[in-house]
C-alpha cells in the first residue's frame, strides 16, 4: 500500500497556472504507475493524466493535452501536475492515484487514492 496526499490546489483566474503535488509514503513509489483524475460536481471522475514507473511514458486526456504536464520525482516520492492555460471547465477536485498496472486510464484499476485537492478556475 502507498499513502497519497495532494496539495497545491486553489483559486485561479482563467488563463492562469497551478502546480499540484502528490506526496507518497509507504510502499516503493517507483513501483506504481501514477495517475491524476478529477471530478467536477455532478460528473463522474475522469482520467486527466498518467505516467509510467520511471516517468518515460506519459498519457493525457484530450481535454488537457498541450496544457497540462504530468511528472514524477521518484527520489522525492512525489508526483506533479503542472496546469497551464486553465479554463473554467477545469474546475474540479483533483485526485492522485496509484496502480501496479500499466497505462491505466480506468479509475477502477487504481488501488490507492489521495483525499483530493480543489481547483477552482474563475472566468
Amino acid at each position: 500500500q502507498v499513502q497519497l496526499v495532494e496539495s497545491g490546489g486553489g483559486l485561479v483566474q482563467a488563463g492562469g497556472s497551478l502546480r499540484l503535488s502528490c506526496a507518497a509514503s509507504g510502499r516503493a513509489f517507483s513501483t506504481y504507475f501514477m495517475g491524476w483524475f478529477r471530478q467536477a460536481p455532478g460528473k463522474e471522475r475522469e482520467f486527466v493524466a498518467g505516467i509510467s514507473f520511471g516517468g518515460r511514458n506519459r498519457y493525457y486526456s484530450e481535454s488537457v493535452k498541450g496544457r497540462f504536464t504530468i511528472s514524477r520525482d521518484n527520489a522525492k516520492n512525489t508526483l506533479y501536475l503542472q496546469m497551464n492555460s486553465l479554463k473554467s471547465e477545469d474546475t474540479a477536485v483533483y485526485y492522485c492515484a496509484a496502480t501496479p498496472f500499466v497505462e491505466v486510464r480506468d479509475s477502477r484499476r487504481y488501488e490507492n487514492w489521495g483525499q483530493g485537492t480543489q481547483v477552482t478556475v474563475s472566468s
